[in-house]
């Protein structure tokens, strides 16, 4: 008897097998609170060590495990749903590469080998999301590499100033780090984390990267490619903390999930809602540390990362029952065709909104509890209240599209049964949306946060909640209405809609611009000055100093002496 295994199915076992045994490690580690470091020197350049450093630490392994569960569930689902592609082999191989980049950034604390993980992320995201060979694709690639470019350049050049403590294990130079003078190394280490986890003004590339494959959009938006940035915030967190950096941060975090919130009530993409939804939480993720909480950020990174990528898992189910279409105004009435697939959708939603004992609940509850009790200003508990009100009310009116209503897409046309494949995967992350905050929130905090405050301020959260999808049910059902009265200020509803033409200025202003003056650059320096007095400089001085030193050797230069007897 021949056993066939495919490829996805033997991917989804390794990666199985290496979540379980990192997560029963993690649960050790951080019971025994014992951490193991291990460092290969390299080489020694000036007296500063070059290392490839890993780290095993509770931090490190839990996330590790989540990445790699998640991994291997999105592996399967890819089985089924790019069956039809050519070039499989190939969709899988770049994302396991994509799955090794993250953890190479993970279990590194050493800014030298973060940077193998960091630029491997950038050039694997790079090519998912040109998998669909297009042009649409193309500038969405192209968008996404340049934007995370900048992020790596922050990198190197925070690598450069690191140089003159000796080393680059960022985790033993705290204490040198606190010192003044550290201010610029600080703020690259922010920009280079702002703009991996897109936070304003590089918000852009991050509902373009939709133009990937769906089961890819599912890996990225929960567990790797955009938590890389919050994930070195957490790790670099003892060294910002003392900082001026951690007021900036708040306030650009909470101004991107206030306008990633309130741009998702004005798409009709499936996949950018939940996009713009994840940026939305991006920025809850990097407020709660900003206000000290690194912890609360790292617990709302793994509890977000499960429903999302169910989220992501239940939108691709969807766009392949209903014809590839991603227009939610093509959907309606799903719950008829696709129950269990509609249940799981309902579940990862619900969460995302903060419903009571499901994943989201657990952490964005303490976070928003925390956060109305701490030092907050007023301008940042409004982004707060309004960011949270929004994310209840464009899920309500995705369910509203989607789930609820009649079938809107095409005449005499009856949609396919649900992929088993498909659903089994699913089930595992909705097993996970469901029981995984409570068990985390067992396991990170045995003893509890303790919140202090008014029954008012207490229950504003619950209110927040109700508020919000009352408000986005009574949109939808005064929907014609209500589309009447926006023709009335169009140009308001184009700039709400369009993320405050960040796109626009990403791609086609800045770009332009910069491609201009880099030509400008290339021919006056690289072609021009840089020339002159460099390589090509040096070469003529040197080849007219060898002619001349020919010259005399040949003795064609000859003296006379004049002798007096």
């Amino acid at each position: 008897m021949v056993w066939k295994i495919s490829m996805h199915e033997v991917s989804m076992i390794s990666l199985g097998t290496i979540s379980l045994f990192c997560g029963f490690k993690g649960v050790e580690k951080l019971l025994s609170g014992v951490t193991d470091f291990i460092e290969w020197e390299l080489l020694s350049l000036n007296s500063s060590q070059i290392v490839f450093t890993l780290i095993f630490d509770w931090i490190s392994l839990l996330f590790l495990s989540l990445v790699c569960l998640i991994s291997s569930s999105v592996l399967f689902y890819s089985g089924s749903y790019m069956s039809g592609d050519k070039t499989l082999s190939r969709f899988i191989y770049l994302v396991l590469l994509f799955v090794l980049s993250m953890s190479m950034m993970i279990l590194s604390p050493n800014l030298i080998s973060i940077l193998l993980g960091w630029d491997g992320l950038g050039l694997v995201s790079y090519a998912l999301v040109i998998y669909y060979q297009n042009e649409k694709s193309a500038n969405a690639g192209m968008l996404t590499v340049l934007s995370n470019r900048v992020g790596d350049v922050a990198i190197l050049l925070s690598i450069g100033l690191m140089m003159k403590l000796g080393g680059w294990n960022f985790i033993f130079y705290e204490v040198s780090t606190n010192e003044s003078g550290w201010g610029l190394f600080k703020c690259l280490v922010v920009l280079a984390a702002m703009t991996k986890s897109a936070q304003i003004p590089f918000s852009a590339w991050l509902p373009a990267a939709m133009a990937a494959p769906t089961p890819v959009s599912a890996l990225v938006h929960s567990s790797t490619l955009v938590t890389a940035g919050v994930y070195l915030m957490i790790r670099f967190y003892p060294i910002i903390k003392t900082s001026g950096v951690s007021e900036w941060l708040l306030i650009i975090s909470c101004l991107t999930m206030f306008m990633a919130g309130l741009g998702a009530n004005f798409e009709y993409d499936l996949k950018k809602i939940i996009a713009l939804s994840t940026l939305s939480q991006l920025g809850v993720m990097l407020s709660i540390l900003a206000l000290g909480y690194s912890d609360l950020a790292f617990f709302h990174l793994l509890s977000h990362a499960l429903f999302k990528a169910l989220l992501f898992m239940c939108a691709g189910m969807v766009i392949h029952s209903v014809g590839d279409y991603q227009d939610i105004r093509y959907m309606g009435g799903l719950v008829s065709f696709l129950p269990l697939t509609v249940t799981y959708m309902s579940i990862a939603n619900l969460s995302l909104c903060g419903f009571p004992f499901l994943a989201g609940f657990y952490s964005k509850d303490v976070i928003l509890e925390t956060a109305f009790m701490g030092v907050l200003n007023f301008i940042s508990m409004m982004l707060y209240v309004t960011a949270t009100m929004f994310t209840v009310t464009y899920t309500m009116r995705l369910i509203f599209y989607t789930l609820m209503g009649e079938f809107n897409l095409l005449c005499m046309v009856n949609l396919t049964g649900s992929d088993k494949i498909m659903e089994k995967s699913m089930s595992v992350l909705g097993l996970g949306a469901i029981l995984g905050g409570s068990l985390l929130s067992w396991l990170l905090f045995p003893e509890s946060y303790m919140i202090c405050m008014s029954s008012f301020m207490k229950m504003s959260v619950l209110l927040i909640v109700i508020l919000g999808s009352v408000l986005g049910m009574l949109m939808n059902f005064m929907n014609s209405t209500y589309k009447l009265k926006s023709l009335g200020s169009f140009s308001i509803i184009v700039f709400l809609g369009s993320m405050w033409f960040m796109p626009f200025l990403s791609s086609m202003k800045i770009s332009k611009a910069s491609l201009v003056s880099g030509n400008m650059i290339q021919t006056a320096g690289d072609k021009g000055w840089y020339e002159y007095f460099g390589s090509q400089g040096i070469y003529y001085s040197l080849a007219k100093m060898f002619n001349v030193l020919n010259f005399m050797q040949l003795e064609k230069f000859k003296s006379f002496m004049k002798v007096f007897v």
